[in-house]
């Protein structure tokens, strides 16, 4: 096992990468499910903090397996067997989302994060060993997730036995969290891992795709509770159309720009831009949720107020716009503008207040219009762009993603 070259062509996401994702797809569709009961049922803000510790688990788990096989993927027997062990992990978890959604119970998803993190170790082990070059960094990150695992079991029984107090655990699991967060960092400081900023690119893009499938997902549970009231309303099919047009123009938002350039150009900004996803990923998970039960009150009565229907819409959108403005900021020259994101998050953070009168499925179609109205503003900005950099420096090439 030896780290491939970061100018390595053509270089794209492998089968088994994408068999990885799958897995993820189960567990993202089961913590959107839990958070859009939560909703309906008006608990919504408890449902929450719940929804992003379990999303913090699934996007961490993938995150680290991402970057690694950017760096290691050598696609030998040993390489595919360990992996292999991760997406079983993967799949415990997603058994665990509902008592842990539901309960607060993280047994059996501490249970799936152990089992993946046992692959990981296990690969960081052989990189260590096999690759001399890299070795103290590949331990590095072998030893730190395995300190973190003791410290999410030791939390675990902890919470179980009593011995945390329940108002602890939250602080407890934002502290963990946090030197989850700052391993990378520290491992790297012996040296700087051989990621792919194209692959890196493509992975996230992938992910991405994957969560808009996911509130395509909500969205069609939301259809079938509607349906099973009997009547196909007008606002139904307005929410439904409009919860459909809104994925699409997320997903327009974030392929303006393709990030391998730019990560190229600027590999010390990977971290943010990394950790960054976290936010954008989150964001379009929830948003799922928020679209299942606008579509499903369309069709019978439920707990959450009309207000909260829309602010569960609105509030992820929002997020989503200011997140992915900074993050392409943060590898290339602004496409879309910040005083337009800002004037859109703030008429949609508006909207909401005028539900009870306008009803929801109006003010998810005022959310979906101004999202509409950013992509075309955007489109004909880059296009203005590029005419403008055609000018400066020449033709620019296809590959580049900035044509």
């Amino acid at each position: 096992m030896s780290a491939r070259p970061i100018d390595e062509p053509h270089r794209v996401s492998s089968q088994l990468e994408l068999l990885f994702d799958l897995t993820f797809v189960v567990a993202v569709a089961a913590v959107t499910a839990q958070f859009a009961h939560s909703i309906a049922d008006g608990h919504g803000l408890a449902g929450l903090v719940l929804f992003l510790q379990v999303f913090f688990a699934i996007w961490w788990a993938w995150m680290n397996f991402t970057w690694f096989a950017s760096s290691y993927d050598t696609d030998d027997v040993a390489y595919r067997l360990l992996t292999m062990v991760q997406m079983a992990g993967v799949l415990v978890l997603a058994v665990g989302v509902p008592a842990a959604a539901g309960r607060a119970d993280f047994g059996v998803v501490t249970l799936g994060y152990f089992i993946m993190r046992i692959g990981l170790v296990a690969q960081w082990v052989r990189a260590g060993l096999e690759d001399r070059a890299s070795r103290r960094t590949a331990l590095r990150y072998a030893a730190g997730i395995s300190i973190m695992q003791v410290a999410w079991v030791l939390r675990h029984f902890l919470g179980e036995t009593g011995t945390l107090p329940s108002s602890s655990q939250l602080p407890f699991f934002a502290c963990l969290a946090v030197l989850e967060l700052a391993v990378p960092r520290w491992a790297e400081r012996a040296s700087a891992t051989n990621w792919h900023p194209h692959h890196i690119a493509e992975r996230y893009g992938l992910f991405t795709i994957i969560l808009l499938g996911e509130g395509v997902l909500a969205a069609s549970r939301g259809v079938e509770g509607a349906l099973e009231a009997g009547e196909i309303s007008s606002p139904f099919v307005v929410i439904a159309v409009s919860g459909l047009v809104l994925l699409f123009a997320h997903w327009w938002l974030y392929f303006l720009i393709q990030a391998g350039e730019g990560l190229s150009d600027r590999r010390h900004r990977s971290y943010l831009w990394g950790y960054g996803h976290y936010g954008i990923f989150a964001a379009l998970a929830a948003l799922g949720a928020g679209l299942e039960v606008a579509v499903e009150q369309s069709g019978h009565e439920v707990v959450a107020s009309p207000l909260v229907l829309g602010y569960a819409v609105a509030i992820p959108v929002a997020l989503y716009l200011i997140l992915l403005c900074a993050v392409h900021a943060l590898v290339t020259e602004p496409v879309i503008h910040p005083a337009a994101v800002l004037g859109c998050v703030t008429a949609i953070l508006l909207l909401p207040l005028a539900s009870p009168r306008i009803g929801v499925a109006a003010t998810v179609a005022a959310i979906a219009a101004i999202c509409v109205l950013l992509v075309a503003v955007t489109i004909t900005t880059k296009a203005g762009w590029a005419r403008g950099r055609m000018r400066r420096h020449g033709p620019v090439s296809a590959s580049s993603g900035e044509s």
